[in-house]
């Protein structure tokens, strides 16, 4: 089994995976962890995560597939280097270096769908199996530590000694008994707390390493439904959509900033970086044109436009208050209305006080009416 092994790998790499492991179907060793992470809530509101069948899934892969005597662990490298950035004049938004190009879910679906036809092609044979790309109860990076693929760090993410983080995984479960890889021992983290000391919302918990979601910019944009707390939107700093302030500060991916050139993760308009006004004045149909393909989609245009107003409010340019005054009266969602109220609240201005007390006479959702009320009142303490 060992030349289907070296194979499998050789084809992997030919499909544009960087990294191929193979591990058994064991019960994680970290499932202890995960379960009290899920205790102490910090998953946030992803409560999908401990239903009880992701619960029964993740203490043992077999629940999911009881055949299976092999999971294959794949990982492949998105990073696409640096763009230029916008014009002086256009008010950006970040968004993670993932999504720049198309939704990985379908990009690595059909690339392990195609491994699989070489496996079945090999061993000549119909190949049982199960594939996931970050959609099943697996706890993926337990398994690619165990194939092999390198360490968890302190910000939780796999990182590899020889291309770094910059990496999405997909495992295929098999009814074919592979010979497993050497699980990855070293720690190469060190004493290193570079990620920890620039995560802008203390997001990272060193011991253990965990990520508490409740304060984590990638949950509150993306995963988080409605409004944002008022006391972490300016922790978003200028994020839209993810966060990879963890990745950019980490010396292993300093150490191997190569780009991968992979066209499927290449950015195109308007990434990688967002103009923020042309964004809060997107309607569904152009959100849903622009966005086709690309994992933006999942914030849904209400998410996307919340975010929007939140880091034009942390921008705070007098440039913005057309843009966030016309959303504010005339966007059809209460939310991004809302947000709307509170990034004027935060830029300032006599003529904004003027827009605000007219939005408020002409509101009738009542969330919508606390913030601008709210804006009225941080206004009025600053003398507007």
């Amino acid at each position: 089994m060992h030349q289907y092994a070296d194979r499998i790998k050789e084809h992997a790499y030919e499909l544009g995976f960087n990294l191929c492991g193979i591990t058994t179907p064991e019960p994680p060793e970290h499932l202890k962890e995960y379960s009290k992470w899920l205790r102490d809530g910090l998953h946030a509101g992803m409560e999908y995560m401990g239903n009880d069948r992701a619960r029964r899934s993740r203490a043992n892969p077999k629940h999911i597939f009881p055949e299976c005597k092999s999971i294959l662990v794949v990982a492949a490298n998105y990073y696409q280097g640096s763009f230029p950035g916008p014009d002086v004049d256009t008010i950006s938004g970040k968004v993670a270096r993932y999504a720049w190009g198309k939704d990985y879910h379908t990009v690595l679906l059909k690339r392990l769908q195609k491994l699989m036809i070489f496996v079945e092609s090999m061993v000549g044979r119909p190949v049982n199996h199960r594939l996931y790309v970050d959609t099943g109860p697996l706890l993926e990076k337990e398994l690619a530590q165990r194939a092999g693929l390198g360490w968890i760090g302190k910000n939780t993410m796999l990182i590899n000694h020889e291309i770094g983080s910059w990496t999405l995984l997909a495992e295929a479960m098999l009814d074919l008994r592979l010979p497993p890889d050497e699980p990855y021992i070293d720690d190469r983290c060190g004493s290193c707390t570079l990620c920890i000391d620039a995560c802008p919302t203390n997001a990272i918990m060193s011991e253990p390493r965990r990520i508490d979601s409740n304060k984590c910019i990638s949950y509150l944009t993306i995963e988080h439904k409605g409004a944002i707390p008022a006391d972490k939107r300016d922790g978003l700093q200028d994020w839209v959509f993810g966060c990879d302030i963890c990745q950019d500060v980490c010396p292993w991916n300093n150490r191997f900033e190569t780009p991968e050139n992979d066209l499927d993760f290449t950015p195109s308009y308007p990434l990688p970086h967002l103009d923020l006004h042309s964004l809060l004045n997107m309607d569904q149909s152009e959100f849903s044109n622009v966005f086709s393909g690309s994992p933006i989609k999942r914030t849904k245009r209400g998410g996307l436009l919340r975010n929007t107003s939140v880091v034009l409010g942390n921008h705070g340019n007098i440039k913005s208050t057309h843009t966030l005054t016309t959303s504010l009266i005339k966007d059809p969602d209460p939310t991004v209305r809302a947000h709307c109220a509170w990034a004027l609240g935060q830029i300032g201005h006599t003529e904004v006080v003027s827009w605000l007390k007219y939005a408020q006479e002409n509101e009738s959702d009542s969330d919508v009416l606390v913030e601008i009320k709210y804006a009225l009142d941080v206004l009025s303490n600053q003398n507007y």
